[in-house]
Parts: structure tokens; sequence; C-alpha cells
């Protein structure tokens, strides 16, 4: 059953946006992103050791990166993070409280980028833009008191597709180690008969049709939805890839293609926890404000990756 939080969430949604995303721009979507997710919903971090604003020299651009470090002394972990928003929507200070508070429950420097986005800004360059990520932090490892051995990556939503997909990368070009991958509803696959894409649309916010909107905007053609890096479940070998830590919401579109695809990383001899949260929908890791489940997933992703370091 769907929790009263996120019905009367839906509903405030549906009122102040009744207007279908089809008839509405990628303009729009940006500005009016703020507004739905008002600080009520979005909550408040509690306070870290730093949080530093600065820009890297990304492939193509310039890119802004925030570096969020928890308290604790010498070298730490490290999550490189990419936010959702359907590869077309979201930044820094729409995810900024999910991921201070996923620095503060792993105990790892979270360095969220914001990457550029489509369809100004379609594939490949969002993900080159959080491979260099990867790879500019791999790189810094002593100035930004990491350890070199202990960096992952992570994202939600379009950010968990660019998380699989630097994970798949890393591995095939033998590049940047990386320790982890933490992928919270993540979007894998370009199928709409999954039953949770089709039981779970339209009622829900994101639906089917959504679905087809931001890929539409990501891609440049249909032979891109062959490519792994576009589509992780494309892959035809999920061997070799680091332990995976995998969120899913009960009355989500994206959810059985989330579960499809850990057991598709097991069956491959990965290390795969799966952790599916009843009666809450997509997106509900920023409901900080007002949801117990957004916060409790956080810990619970902190509590699974000290099991993957060893750490007590």
């Amino acid at each position: 059953m769907l929790k009263p939080e996120i019905v009367d969430f839906i509903a405030q949604l549906t009122v102040a946006n009744p207007k279908a995303l089809a008839d509405t721009t990628p303009y729009d979507i940006r500005t009016s992103a703020m507004e739905k997710w008002a600080p009520v919903y979005l909550g408040k971090a509690e306070p870290l050791k730093s949080i530093v604003h600065k820009y890297f020299s990304g492939p193509t651009a310039d890119l802004p990166i925030a570096i969020y470090r928890p308290e604790g002394a010498g070298v730490l972990p490290a999550i490189v993070m990419f936010h959702g928003g359907g590869w077309v929507a979201g930044n820094l200070q729409l995810n900024a409280v999910q991921h201070q508070l996923m620095a503060k429950d792993t105990g790892a420097v979270v360095i969220s980028v914001n990457y550029q986005k489509a369809p100004e800004h379609k594939f490949p360059i969002p993900l080159d833009d959080c491979y260099a990520t990867l790879e500019w932090v791999s790189a810094h490892t002593k100035e930004l008191g990491i350890n070199p051995d202990l960096i992952g990556v992570a994202g939600d939503s379009a950010g968990g597709n660019l998380a699989a997909a630097v994970a798949l990368r890393a591995r095939d070009e033998k590049g940047p180690k990386v320790a982890f991958q933490i992928l919270i509803y993540p979007a894998t696959d370009h199928n709409f008969d999954y039953p949770s894409m089709i039981e779970n649309s339209p009622n829900y916010l994101l639906s089917a049709e959504a679905m087809r909107w931001y890929w539409d905007q990501y891609v440049n053609s249909p032979e891109d939805y062959k490519n792994p890096y576009v589509i992780p479940m494309a892959s035809a070998d999920l061997s070799g890839l680091p332990p995976a830590i995998i969120i899913t919401a009960e009355y989500d579109p994206l959810r059985d293609e989330g579960e499809v695809f850990a057991k598709r990383l097991k069956s491959a001899g990965n290390s795969v926890v799966l952790h599916r949260y009843e009666g809450v929908i997509h997106g509900f890791m920023l409901m900080q404000g007002f949801l117990i489940d957004a916060r409790d997933a956080s810990k619970k992703i902190g509590e699974e990756l000290r099991h993957i370091l060893n750490k007590p």
C-alpha cells in the first residue's frame, strides 16, 4: 500500500503541475524543479566537517563539483556521485541534502558533479563528464584525503544509469579502480514491457511516457540503445564488476529493471545487495523532509557499504 505521506505528496504535485511532460520543455523542467522539491520536502542536512565547491576541467567543459567531507580522521573512502533528473534536469543544489546525508551515513567523502545535460548535450557527453570526474578524483586522492583503493560510484535514477555505465567503462578501459557501485532506482534498460513499467504508470509521478521522453532527450539514434554504456542491461558481459548496492521502490516503473539488473550482476559472479522499499515511489530518497524511509535508505546504504569495505 502506498504510504499516506506519498499519497499527499502526489496530490500536491499533481495540482501544482497539471501539465503533461510531453507538453513541457527541458527549460520548464529545470526551472520548476526547486519549486516542486520545496525545502519542506528536501529537508535539511546535518553538519559535516567541510563542504567545498570548485571546478575541474572536463573533456568539453569546466565542470562544477561539490565535495562533502564527513567527520573522521585520516584518509576516507570516496563516493563519486551522479544525480538524477532524466539526464535533462537536476543539479548540485537540488540533490545537496541527499548527498550530504550520504556522506554522513556512509562515512565517505562524497564528490558530486553537475554534468552537462541533454538534449543540448546528448550521449556520450554526460557519461564522459561523469567518467572524467572519476578520473579526476582518482588523480587527486592525496589532495582530497581519500583512500585510492576505496573509491566507488553512485547515482539515483538517470544518475544510477550513469554510475553503472561508468563502472562498465572503467572495467573495459582498465581505467580507475571502482571499489563499489551504489545504484538507487537506476534506469538500466529501454524495455517498456516490465510489469512494474505497466502497473506503476502513470499514477505515481514517473510514467512510461515520461521515460520515453527522457530517453529521447538523451540518445542520438535508436542505435544508441544497443550500447551498454547507454543501456547497461544490453551488456553481454557483466562479470568483473565492483560489488553493488541496489535500491528499488515498490511503486516505481523502474523497479523491475533495477531488480533484474541486480540478478544479472549476481549471476555474472558479482557481489550484490538488493533492497526494495515498500510503499514508496521513484525519487523517494529526495524526500528527506517528510519521509522516514528516505533517511532509512541512506543509513542502510551506509551499513551495507561498511560491510563491503570491511569497516566496523
